[in-house]
C-alpha cells in the first residue's frame, strides 16, 4: 500500500493539529472557569458585522476545513484507498457501523423526547485527535493501519456531513439554494473544459457560500461541493486539487481547528456539572461514543471480510482494527459541530459539549492502550 507523499502530509498535520486542539480545550475550559471567564465568552460573542465572531468561526472558517475534508476524500477516491472498490468497502463497512449503531444507541436513550435530534452527535469521529492519538504510537503503527482510520474518518466525515444537510436543514429557501447549485455546476463546467487556474474556483465558492448560506442548508457543505470542482488531474504536485489542498493543511491544522475548539469550549462548568450525566441525551453520547463506535466500527468490518465482500490487509489482524475502533470514538470537533445544530437550548449544547470531551478522553486513552498491547504482542 503506496504512502504518498500527500497522505504522509496530511496524516503529519492532522498529528500535530490534534495535539494543538487539545491544549487548546484545556486553555478554554481553564480561562472558562477563572476570573477572566466573563470577557472571554464575551470575546467569542463580539459581533463583526450582524454576527458573533463564533459564528462566523462555526460558518465561515469551518467551511474552508470541509473543503480540505472534501480534497482528500477526492484523493482518496481517486487514486487512494477508496480508489479499489473492493479495498474501499473496508472502510466504507467500517464507516457505516460507526454511524448506524451509535445512532441507534442514542435513539434508544431519546427516541420521541425533544432531544432525539442529537441522534447525529455520536456518529461523527475527529481525524485530528484519532491520528494524533494512534500517532503516539510511533513507526511500530503499520501504515495500512493509518491509511484504514484516514479513510474510515474520512468516510465518516462525509457521512456526518450529509447528515447535516439532509436531517439539520430545517427551512429552505429554494432561490437561494437553486443559485448555489446552478454556481456549483458552472464550476464542474469549468472543470470539463480543463481550466486549472484556481482563482475562478475560489470566487466562485464565496459566492456559492453566501447563497449557501442563506439557502437554509448549513454552508459548510459548500465546501464539500467545491472540492469536488476543482480539477484532480491526474493527482501530481501540479494538479490543482494538490495544490490547493497541500497549501491548506497547515492553516487548517494550526488556525481553523484551534479557533474552532477555543470558541466551543468556552464552557463554564457549575458546581453540580456532574448531575448532567444522567440525563438520556448525554448518556446517549457516551453510549453512542464508547460503545456504539467500537463495536459498529468492528462488526462491519468484520462482517464485510467474512462475507467476502473486502479484504483484511495482510499486516493488520483484528485486535488492531478493534483498537481502532475505539479511537473512532473520538468525536470531538464533528461531534460539537453537529451539537450546534441539533440543539439551539444552551444548557443542552453545554451539557453535550462536556460529554464529548469525557467520552472522547476515555475513548482515546482505550484505544491507545489496547493497540499499544496489541501492536507490541504482535512485533
Amino acid at each position: 500500500m503506496k504512502k504518498t507523499k500527500l497522505f504522509h502530509d496530511f496524516f503529519e498535520s492532522e498529528k500535530a493539529g490534534g495535539f494543538i486542539l487539545i491544549i487548546c480545550t484545556i486553555v478554554s475550559l481553564l480561562v472558562a472557569n477563572s476570573v477572566w471567564s466573563e470577557s472571554y465568552i464575551h470575546l467569542w460573542h463580539s459581533q463583526i458585522g450582524n454576527q458573533s465572531i463564533e459564528y462566523w468561526i462555526n460558518d465561515g472558517l469551518m467551511t474552508i476545513f470541509f473543503l480540505l475534508i472534501g480534497l482528500e476524500l477526492e484523493r482518496e477516491v481517486y487514486i487512494g484507498e477508496l480508489s479499489n472498490f473492493k479495498n474501499a468497502l473496508l472502510p466504507i463497512s467500517a464507516a457505516l457501523g460507526g454511524m448506524i449503531v451509535p445512532a441507534g444507541l442514542y435513539l434508544m436513550l431519546n427516541y420521541g423526547a425533544v432531544t432525539q435530534s442529537g441522534a447525529g452527535i455520536p456518529m461523527a469521529t475527529d481525524i485530528a485527535f484519532a491520528l494524533g492519538i494512534l500517532s503516539l504510537l510511533g513507526n511500530r503503527v503499520p501504515v495500512s493501519l493509518k491509511v484504514f482510520l484516514t479513510a474510515l474518518a474520512v468516510i465518516d466525515d462525509l457521512g456526518a456531513i450529509l447528515i447535516i444537510a439532509i436531517f439539520y436543514t430545517k427551512n429552505l429557501i429554494w432561490t437561494n439554494l437553486l443559485i448555489a447549485l446552478g454556481i456549483f455546476a458552472f464550476l464542474l463546467v469549468l472543470n470539463r473544459l480543463k481550466i486549472r487556474n484556481l482563482i475562478p474556483y475560489l470566487v466562485g465558492g464565496i459566492i456559492m457560500w453566501y447563497f449557501m448560506l442563506n439557502s437554509g442548508v448549513h454552508a459548510t457543505i459548500t465546501g464539500v461541493l467545491l472540492a469536488f470542482a476543482i480539477p484532480f488531474g491526474n493527482g501530481d504536485e501540479k494538479s490543482s486539487s494538490f495544490i490547493l489542498q497541500h497549501f491548506l493543511h497547515k492553516p487548517v491544522a494550526f488556525i481553523i481547528l484551534p479557533l474552532f475548539a477555543l470558541a466551543n469550549t468556552a464552557i463554564i462548568l457549575k458546581s453540580d456539572w456532574h448531575f448532567m450525566l444522567s440525563h438520556h441525551y448525554t448518556m446517549g453520547i457516551a453510549l453512542g461514543l464508547l460503545v456504539g463506535k467500537p463495536i459498529g466500527i468492528w462488526l462491519f468490518s468484520y462482517l464485510s471480510v467474512k462475507w467476502n465482500f473486502s479484504e483484511l490487509p495482510s499486516d493488520l489482524n483484528w485486535k488492531s482494527i478493534l483498537g481502532v475502533s475505539f479511537l473512532g470514538g473520538i468525536g470531538f470537533t464533528m461531534s460539537i459541530f453537529i451539537t450546534l445544530l441539533a440543539f439551539s437550548d444552551g444548557e443542552h449544547i453545554d451539557n453535550s459539549k462536556i460529554m464529548i470531551l469525557i467520552s472522547s478522553l476515555i475513548a482515546g486513552i482505550i484505544g491507545l492502550i489496547f493497540l499499544k498491547s496489541t501492536i507490541k504482542n504482535s512485533n
